[in-house]
């Protein structure tokens, strides 16, 4: 009885530990689920089209470019401002990827900062147009890009006449084809790339850092709160530090198509969240994923309840006038989408990692 006693409380002790280990532990997993086969659902119907899809846009976008300084008029310019917009739409649906051939790698960042960083320096683009410096051989990312290719086809004025007379201009014209033939190029590297990479991403299938998994999912929270803090958020003033609204720097400024390329974002943070491809195909995806976790199918149930509420939020907001206009005069829509989207935060984050056992390797200083 007396060896029974001693032992007692160190048997009662290892007993406490290990449920309160499990208890901290991520939701079991169900063994017969296949992280592989999410990753290629991923890499295949959803990841590399968007870059196909994106690289054709950019291509038609050139081909227009072409068509215009052949025979410079309205009926060509509006057809290149179309084609901007749908080559800027394309890239939503390829911004969340931000991580292997997309990454960053010496000193080229990713992707999305070489050629999705907004808003513009103007002042840049400028000076370099009349310096006839059209190399691109610096680090002013602001100064080229997407939305620095549509600072240059809508103007500050966003008359036709003014664009069309600025571009008569052959250092203009240079700079113009210079920034497009770089977004080109870029789109066509990581494309190119993942043809090869794709082997690798669906064979890293752990959840540790530097995994598929783990960058995917970095990616995909990465991606969403870029769209609440800088698309929302910013020019409606409600970063840290801000004490009013700044709806210059919305994306999209120039051509005012801010909540077009807005809805587009967030219907590709829906893509990622289910494994849907640009066509409809709906493989397995992190919903998927969750649904083969211990306590996964709650966490479904709230995650859904609340991006329900975002959608809402964002089918509220007017489609005129332009969001920058809506973001400076505190419209209430603006301002409940924001709220909607913060609160996702914590379902797609917070509580996603925990329950997937998947850290977040990013830090963003946004709350939860």
């Amino acid at each position: 009885m007396k060896r029974t006693l001693i032992y007692l409380p160190g048997l009662l002790l290892i007993l406490t530990l290990a449920w309160a280990c499990k208890k901290d532990d991520p939701g079991s997993e169900r063994p017969d689920f296949d992280r592989a086969a999410m990753l290629e659902n991923y890499a295949v119907n959803v990841i590399r089209p968007a870059y196909e899809e994106l690289l054709a846009a950019t291509n038609t976008l050139s081909g227009r470019w072409t068509e215009f300084v052949a025979a410079p008029d309205t009926d060509k310019l509006a057809a290149l401002q179309d084609q901007w917009l749908s080559t800027a739409i394309a890239w939503q649906a390829a911004n969340g990827f931000n991580f292997g051939p997309a990454g960053e790698e010496g000193l080229r960042k990713g992707l999305i900062e070489e050629i999705g960083t907004f808003p513009v320096n103007t002042d840049k683009i400028e000076n370099f147009i009349s310096a006839g410096d059209a190399t691109l051989n610096n680090f002013d990312r602001d100064s080229r890009g997407i939305l620095a290719i549509e600072y240059l086809l809508f103007g500050h004025s966003g008359n036709t006449q003014d664009v069309l007379q600025a571009l008569e201009d052959d250092n203009r014209r240079i700079y113009l084809a210079a920034l497009i033939d770089h977004l080109y190029g870029e789109v066509d590297r990581v494309a190119t790339a993942w043809e090869t990479y794709q082997t690798e991403f669906i064979a890293n299938d752990g959840t540790d850092v530097g995994s598929g998994t783990s960058q995917l999912y970095n990616e995909f929270v990465r991606s969403y709160e870029a769209a609440k803090n800088f698309k929302v958020g910013l020019p409606a003033g409600k970063r840290a530090g801000q004490t009013q609204a700044e709806p210059q720097l919305v994306e999209a400024y120039y051509s005012g198509r801010s909540l077009d390329l807005l809805q587009a974002h967030l219907a590709s943070i829906d893509r990622i969240y289910y494994g849907k491809g640009l066509n409809g195909g709906d493989g397995a995806g992190f919903h998927e994923y969750l649904q083969a976790v211990e306590g996964g199918p709650t966490l479904i149930a709230s995650t859904e309840a609340q991006w329900a509420a975002v959608e809402q939020a964002l089918a509220k907001v007017p489609a005129t006038p332009a969001f920058s206009e809506l973001a400076a005069q505190d419209d209430p829509a603006v301002d409940a989408l924001h709220t909607e989207m913060q609160k996702q935060i914590r379902f797609f984050k917070s509580d996603m990692s925990s329950l997937l056992g998947i850290a977040i390797t990013f830090n963003s200083g946004d709350g939860d």
